[in-house]
């Protein structure tokens, strides 16, 4: 039989949080919610818009200066394992004078305690010109664009602990071909045919199991009428794959997609976000942008750029400004994430990746300014005793929270004159109105009033 597309999955699983009409309220239970999309809102009025963040730009992380790497290393993967964050990327260099590849792609591997410092262990596993002193983990066939990931599938086999996607072409078959391995490092075929055939692939292809629909799903690309697109399929065994689905974006411009980075955001994994990198033919520039999705199918897509080409440094050249496809937590910082973007494409003797920082949520929220707006949410059905919200108030902003009835009339102890205004910064700050326990088990409407403040999530909690 069989596996059911994500949007199908997703579907039946939020059928409870996914209105038929207006009048039918969202179950989120304790779940976080992001303001990402406009899922929770019902209506808004007065200065408030939805505002796009942008990554605050950190320290290199990694320079690409080995003689099997280079200046056209791509394809970056980021992810945690435990104490240790694994990194998976091409190594290539370009001839510039010859206008020739220098040597052939390998797939490397660093790893780092911090995400901070990355180190290339000498991982004694392939030769590179009579030595096994590199960090070289996979030679000829799915070099261009390996994408790694550890798989959380609870049924998975010891063998098959790490899994790894990458096209085969032009050195197997055209496809998508897949990977395992039992300690991240010796990678074999799963299969020795593409187990993916209808897409362009030459690009970062990616999977991951999704612990929402427990289903592994892919991500890859193909040109549809000459544009470059992101297609997606689903599968129970990583072998077997259904047929693929083109995104779709509502009424974002059709606009050249190549890498995608879609994954589900940790902290509700219910919402998948991702970092497609726009293609600009003019000069063959890159510019990662920022879309989030609650089916896997249906994407908001922004259309600013996440990580402009004018952040340092180097981006603005072919090719030079990619996002990894990568999300990660650093040891004591637990209010950020971290994420990388490469940078020196072709043009110098070597090419960098760099760390970047978003706020926990930070994302996108809902901004006001200085004269004030406010949103009222849809019917909501919620589980706990505390309304905790992600915000960040300016001089002189605050944020202030109504409870209604379906009706949009104010509950008794909850109106806004009674809740304490909320000033500065937190990712956890309980909202609180005369000692009052919530109305746990209601259908409510929860309404905001914001002055100079960002909201950025809130969440329902015991």
């Amino acid at each position: 039989m069989r596996s059911l597309t994500p949007y199908l999955i997703l579907a039946c699983l939020l059928a409870t949080t996914s209105p038929a009409s207006a009048a039918q309220p969202l179950t989120i239970a304790d779940r976080l919610e992001l303001f990402v999309d406009d899922f929770l809102v019902g209506s808004q009025q007065g200065d408030l818009t939805q505002h796009l963040h942008r990554p605050e730009p950190q320290d290199v992380a990694l320079t690409t200066d080995a003689p099997w790497e280079g200046n056209t290393c791509a394809y970056y993967s980021v992810f945690r394992d435990g104490d240790t964050l694994r990194m998976y990327y091409r190594g290539s260099h370009w001839d510039e004078k010859a206008k020739r590849a220098a040597h052939e792609e390998v797939t490397c591997y660093a790893e780092s305690k911090d995400g901070v410092h990355w180190e290339k262990p000498e991982l004694g596993v392939h030769e590179w010109e009579g030595s096994k002193a590199n960090n070289i983990v996979l030679k000829g066939l799915g070099t261009h664009c390996f994408v790694a990931f550890k798989d959380a599938n609870p049924n998975c086999a010891a063998d098959a602990k790490y899994k790894g996607i990458s096209r085969g072409r032009p050195v197997g078959k055209r496809g998508l071909y897949v990977y395992k391995s039992p300690d991240a490092i010796h990678w074999t075929l799963i299969k020795n045919e593409p187990v993916i055939t209808d897409g362009a692939f030459d690009s970062q292809n990616l999977a991951f199991w999704d612990p929402v629909t427990k289903q592994y799903v892919d991500y890859h690309r193909i040109f549809t009428n000459g544009v470059r697109a992101i297609m997606t399929c689903t599968s129970n065994d990583f072998v077997n794959w259904t047929k693929p689905q083109l995104l779709k974006y509502g009424d974002a411009p059709n606009q050249h997609l190549y890498t995608n980075a879609i994954r589900p955001y940790p902290r509700a994994p219910h919402i998948r976000i991702g970092f497609p990198t726009r293609y600009l033919p003019e000069g063959s520039r890159v510019e990662p942008l920022f879309m989030s999705s609650r089916d896997g199918l249906n994407f908001k897509r922004f259309n600013k750029a996440v990580i402009p080409q004018s952040a340092p440094r180097d981006r603005a050249g072919n090719r030079s400004n990619y996002m990894a496809n990568g999300l990660v937590s650093l040891p004591g910082k637990p209010n950020e994430y971290s994420v990388y973007a490469s940078e020196a494409y072709y043009t110098g003797p070597d090419s960098r990746l760099r760390r970047f920082t978003f706020r926990v949520d930070g994302f996108v929220s809902l901004r006001a300014g200085a004269e004030g707006g406010e949103l009222v949410t849809k019917p909501l059905r919620f589980s706990g005793d505390r309304l905790v919200l992600n915000y960040q108030a300016g001089k002189g902003g605050e944020v202030r929270v109504e409870l209604q009835d379906e009706k949009g009339a104010a509950l008794p102890g909850f109106e806004l004159a009674a809740c304490k205004p909320l000033a500065g910064d937190s990712i956890a700050a309980e909202v609180r109105w005369k000692n009052r326990p919530l109305p746990a088990g209601e259908t409510i409407k929860v309404r905001f009033v914001l002055k100079n403040a960002d909201l950025y999530s809130l969440q329902f909690r015991e």
